[in-house]
């Protein structure tokens, strides 16, 4: 068994894993949102019930009471929804060591945006998370933390500030997937660090006959409310680097900002139904996210080739020996692969206009391909292949 079989069955559990997790994290996120959007308050309700809800879900009703901070006495089975959002992380950690921190020259650095050591790639990985959680804690408990409006906004900036440093340290796929570990990063710890220890504080409060502290339960509040907006962002940065014209955009900072303008938006108009406000109120949320996507598809619109020269056959086989069978071939040279990458061979005429459409959208309309620019692919040749590529879409015409 060789390192790359056993590394690609790592990567495969704990992808799997992560996925499996995540979608119960998101899906508690989400619930749980929406149920204190829909309680409502109703006669008779007990003492310190904040509002309550009626829910049918397979074949059952539910009757669910919410406490303003907690009930005066509390059950020995009390259910804490806290393993999803730890397992989201470690696993999507797991991944993001397996994928790109053992092959850092191949996923993390491009020689062209910055040269550096696997070993820095690495270092600057995990302190850009770590430094990421701190600054927007910080935020969050400034004086700024109480002005909803101006916080997001604070959020949206820092997002912002590591996406645009993350573009001019990692390859276009390494800088992506860092703003989704950023983001994640600061959606699990706010889960690890406030939530649940604000929870076991008010729990412990209780239980030794105290009165406990309403803040801590707001502040748990707030950073529920942060993940829940920050949900759909994540989701997408998560998935990047399977769209190359979103990584090799050559503003991809600025498709972030739409991409969480976007999400907000779309998550806000959610949240607003489900707390059955007034479409009046919050019908601009979607023009909004609409505008954002337009902005998006603008920015990704693929360049156009139809007025090039000719291309010659022996050219581009030429390019594609000096930059692309290296790895795709049926024995490929480099040392991260034991075989061609999603079986995609690029050996002959034959193969390169059976891949085509991958070629285009991986190493002309943006430079994914090849991984890291290892190879120095100039941008002239990446027009040239280009070139090439819709003079094959007009013989076949």
């Amino acid at each position: 068994m060789t390192m790359t079989f056993a590394a690609d069955w790592l990567n495969l559990l704990l992808r799997w894993a992560h996925l499996v997790v995540g979608i119960g994290w998101i899906g508690t996120s989400f619930y749980f949102i929406a149920l204190d959007l829909s309680l409502k308050k109703r006669e008779q309700m007990r003492e310190g019930v904040a509002g309550t809800a009626w829910e049918v879900h397979g074949g059952g009703f539910y009757h669910v009471e919410k406490y303003l901070v907690a009930p005066a006495h509390l059950p020995s089975d009390l259910i804490w929804y806290k393993w999803e959002a730890y397992l989201t992380w470690v696993t999507g950690f797991g991944l993001l060591i397996v994928q790109y921190y053992f092959n850092a020259s191949v996923y993390l650095i491009d020689p062209s945006i910055y040269m550096m050591s696997p070993m820095m790639a690495v270092g600057i990985s995990v302190a850009s998370l770590a430094i990421g959680w701190l600054v927007y804690d910080g935020l969050c408990r400034s004086p700024l933390g109480t002005n909803t409006p101006l916080l997001a906004l604070c959020v949206f900036a820092l997002i912002l500030l590591a996406t645009w440093l993350f573009t001019h340290v990692y390859s276009g796929r390494g800088a992506l997937i860092h703003v989704g570990a950023f983001i994640g990063t600061i959606m699990a710890v706010n889960v690890f660090g406030v939530i649940i220890p604000n929870q076991k504080k008010i729990a412990a409060s209780l239980m030794a006959g105290e009165k406990p502290d309403p803040k801590l339960g707001a502040m748990g509040k707030q950073r529920s409310v942060h993940n829940n907006y920050l949900t759909l962002p994540v989701l997408l940065m998560m998935v990047s680097n399977h769209y190359p014209m979103l990584t090799g955009h050559p503003q991809s900072w600025l498709l972030v900002a739409l991409v969480l303008v976007i999400g907000a938006s779309v998550r806000h108009f959610l949240n607003r139904h489900d707390a059955g406000d007034p479409l009046s109120r919050f019908w601009w949320s979607l023009p909004v996210a609409g505008l954002g996507l337009a902005a998006a598809v603008v920015m990704t619109a693929p360049k156009d080739f139809s007025g090039a020269a000719a291309v010659a056959d022996a050219e581009v086989l030429a390019l594609s020996q000096a930059h692309c069978v290296m790895c795709h071939a049926a024995r490929p040279a480099h040392e991260g692969f034991d075989e061609a990458p999603k079986e995609v061979r690029l050996e002959t005429i034959e193969d390169l206009r059976r891949y085509a459409d991958l070629i285009m959208a991986q190493a002309v309309q943006s430079d994914a391909m090849p991984l890291g620019n290892e190879t120095g692919m100039t941008e002239a040749e990446r027009a040239t292949l280009g070139a090439w590529i819709v003079q094959q879409v007009r013989m076949a015409r």
